[in-house]
């Protein structure tokens, strides 16, 4: 899955290759592929809160935030 790297100088497409990292609202990064320029980047480590859709919308809370639906 590709996601847009919000980060206010530069909205660079990277490419999600864990997808249960994604989804776990318990992880707070997710395991990346930057990709920019012409080359094949190495995997790494991204900050979730970084990522947004290609459109510009935000990640689902329920992806975010592990007391989501917790009763207050």
């Amino acid at each position: 899955m590709f996601l847009k790297m919000h980060n206010g100088e530069d909205d660079s497409l990277v490419e999600v290759l864990n997808l249960q990292q994604l989804f776990d609202p318990f992880a707070g990064q997710v395991l990346g592929r930057l990709h920019a320029g012409e080359e094949l980047q190495d995997p790494a480590p991204v900050d979730k809160g970084q990522l947004v859709f290609p459109s510009g919308e935000t990640l689902p809370r329920c992806w975010r935030d592990p007391h989501y639906g917790d009763q207050g």
